[in-house]
């Protein structure tokens, strides 16, 4: 279970984000001086920290300090009702993980908070080989196969090298472990390791999220703001599905790689930094170079160091070492002792061809322990996709768009505005009532299935009751 530290001297400022942010699955530790901050950090091993920047025996950003100074790698979020320009460039070139404004929005809060947990994990849960002795908590590399020596092979070589490293491979073969891994075997293992997934973050938005901008540069960008290179300089920045990003972000990223500055977005002055960059797509890049949407230059830069992840359909041969693992993860998340899995069981995940890869399989034996009974989990656990009892198990990927493709279009031609929102909103209207309506009402089991925290879930239901729906 996650721990979150919150430094702030206004009771109801504690009291209503601990009540807010507090879960089965969040435990919150609250300090109202630095002093006892300091206390609390010297005791305890939180996961993130929210710091208010005024606090009344030191400046916040002064105990930010001491605190990074102390664990470069713990994400601290600084938070303030007095907002100046100056305060959030300073917290945010010192390393905050990121800088709000009171009074805080509590659902952007909880997002942000998941988000540095996340970050916290990357940074700090080593991302272990399957035969190196590693702490239990360990996120574990699985695989003997001929095709994973090989990548432990480059691993090996290339991660002490201050070299750009490119990761290919599909959809769920473990792109972010094997970043971790270089990153955590690196000569910045020290320093900061931020990631950011390119096709998550809308194309307008991406170039600002890297860069930073400068107040005015464009509409909403009411005060100036640090980007990622600039946040991560000294250490490493990983950016996921890099084949997502437009041909204007992809020079921009080209010139920090080629000579390590850049301008913020709307900005006129040089910045210099210092970074490590790891890339990782899904796509064809060489496809995408011949359609021109991904630049050439640009990928030359990027593929001097170049991991190719076997999808799981060709090493076969490691299935029984990925079961016994996530059998023992998930039955220890789940709190269930399966401690096996019957022949026939196996067979039939021996014959799938895996489309989703080892997150298809992670997700698959999640399930089957939840509907296990025994130690064992049988072939009667695994879902109708696999056993050929009822329709197939939609996964990601698979499940047929034109629904959706008529909704967009729909949308598009009554000028709706707030696209992006509206579709999700719509997709869990849907998503969520089945759910629980299948696990009758078990936000537990429902959260597992979704692949979602119980508190995003809430919010969720939260939201969706908000809506009037």
């Amino acid at each position: 279970m996650p721990t979150l530290l919150i430094i702030d001297d206004e009771p109801n400022v504690l009291y209503s984000l601990r009540a807010g942010l507090e879960s089965d699955e969040v435990r919150v530790l609250t300090a109202k001086t630095a002093r006892q901050g300091r206390s609390v950090l010297a005791n305890e091993r939180p996961d993130a920290v929210i710091v208010d920047v005024r606090l009344p025996d030191q400046s916040g950003l002064e105990l930010f300090d001491q605190i990074h100074q102390a664990d470069p790698l713990l994400p601290v979020i600084v938070v303030t009702a007095f907002a100046t320009t100056e305060t959030a460039i300073e917290a945010m070139k010192r390393g905050a993980f990121e800088y709000l404004l009171k009074p805080v929005d509590l659902h952007h809060l909880r997002e942000v908070v998941n988000k540095a947990f996340s970050l916290r994990r990357m940074r700090t849960v080593p991302a272990a080989f399957a035969d190196t002795p590693a702490d239990g908590d360990a996120d574990r590399i699985i695989g003997n196969s001929p095709a994973m020596q090989e990548v432990y092979k480059t691993i090996g070589r290339f991660a002490p090298q201050d070299v750009t490293v490119l990761i290919l491979g599909e959809s769920g073969t473990g792109k972010e472990l094997i970043a971790r891994a270089l990153f955590q075997h690196s000569k910045r293992a020290n320093r900061s390791f931020l990631a950011i997934n390119c096709a998550a973050i809308p194309e307008s938005l991406l170039e600002s999220e890297l860069f930073g901008h400068e107040k005015g540069a464009f509409t909403g960008a009411d005060r100036q703001r640090v980007g990622k290179f600039e946040q991560a300089d000294g250490g490493t920045l990983f950016l996921d599905e890099i084949g997502d990003m437009s041909p204007a972000t992809q020079a921009k990223v080209l010139r920090a790689l080629q000579d390590q500055q850049f301008e913020r977005v709307g900005g006129r002055d040089t910045i210099r930094t210092d970074v490590r960059l790891i890339a990782a797509t899904n796509q064809n890049l060489d496809e995408l170079t011949a359609a021109g949407r991904f630049r050439q230059d640009l990928l030359y830069r990027l593929n001097g160091v170049t991991i190719r992840l076997p999808p799981l359909r060709d090493r076969k041969e490691d299935l029984p070492a990925l079961v016994d693992h996530f059998l023992r993860q998930q039955g220890a998340k789940l709190g269930k002792a399966v401690h096996a899995i019957a022949p026939e069981a196996m067979t039939l995940l021996e014959r799938h061809d895996w489309p989703g890869n080892i997150r298809e399989l992670e997700n698959i034996l999640r399930y089957g322990v939840i509907q296990a009974v025994s130690g064992v989990l049988t072939a009667d656990c695994l879902p109708g996709s696999l056993v050929g009892r009822g329709e197939p198990v939609p996964r990601a990927g698979t499940v047929l768009l034109a629904d959706v493709r008529d909704m967009v279009r729909t949308l598009l031609k009554a000028g709706t505005p707030d696209l992006y929102r509206q579709m999700i909103q719509s997709v869990d209207r849907v998503l969520l009532a089945e759910v629980l309506e299948y696990v009758q009402g078990n936000q537990v089991h429902a959260s597992e299935l979704l692949g979602i925290s119980r508190t995003t879930l809430r919010a969720k239901l939260a939201s969706r009751e908000d809506d009037g729906h």
